[in-house]
């Protein structure tokens, strides 16, 4: 079956559509889901590709180009670095991203960020974002603050464009729960959850690729359908899907 094929076949049994956001419309922030060495720079790691990769390549182009778009505009930008402590990874994923190997870090073209004013760094231990930003509110107490709620509140968003990797885990989880926490009330002012698809990305694991490496079958990871998915599903519960930015 062919690229164009697969895309058809997945179009008609989950369609998704995507269209332009004018990211001036209203008061917006962007997220930026994990796009680190670990996780975008071929050889990094365990989870990093093998091999230079066309859609992770692109997928941080256009984060960097919106991302400064944003900063020199004075738009709040919130970025999540999957961090892990030493021996202890993140079932049922090999060890990646540790503190101090330098997976955990933004790829050389977003190192920028972590000087920038306006971005928000947010190092998580687990796949959702959203409970990866739980903290204590006081060190040793039981009450805590969640740091992407207070990033919304404080800057009074009503919109949220999310980028990053990957489409159909760490991006779906963060996308999920923010759309539930917003139908909760935790913020108020938060409308709208858009993802821009050329400026997210996920990784390739074919049936074929899966058995050699002696994994089980559930491993398998083809990079197109789940791409697909994970965009059908954060569509599903209600968030919106890009296909460009327009005002910046």
């Amino acid at each position: 079956m062919t690229s164009e094929t697969l895309h058809r076949s997945m179009q008609a049994a989950l369609p998704i559509t995507t269209q332009p956001y004018a990211v001036d419309a209203q008061p917006t922030g962007l997220v930026i889901v994990d796009q680190v060495n670990g996780f975008c720079t071929v050889g990094a790691g365990n989870l990093a590709p093998p091999t230079p990769d066309v859609q992770i390549a692109g997928m941080v182009e256009q984060t960097d180009k919106l991302a400064r778009a944003f900063t020199a505009q004075r738009w709040p930008i919130l970025a999540f670095l999957d961090t892990h402590e030493p021996g202890k990874p993140e079932p049922p994923y090999p060890p990646h991203c540790e503190r101090g190997t330098g997976e955990e870090n933004f790829v050389p073209e977003l190192a920028w960020l972590d000087e920038d004013p306006h971005a928000t760094l947010i190092r998580k231990d687990c796949i959702n974002g959203f409970v990866g930003a739980i903290e204590q509110t006081f060190k040793g107490h039981g009450t805590s603050h969640n740091k992407a709620v207070d990033w919304v509140v404080a800057n009074r968003l009503e919109a949220i464009l999310v980028t990053g990797i990957c489409t159909d885990i760490c991006v779906m989880d963060f996308v999920l729960t923010m759309l539930s926490a917003r139908n909760h009330g935790l913020m108020p002012t938060l409308k709208d959850i858009t993802v821009l698809e050329p400026a997210t990305a996920t990784y390739d694991l074919p049936m074929e690729a899966t058995k050699s490496l002696g994994l089980p079958e559930t491993a398998a990871h083809p990079k197109a359908e789940t791409h697909h998915m994970g965009l059908y599903f954060m569509a599903s519960r209600g968030a919106t899907l890009a296909s460009e930015v327009t005002g910046v």
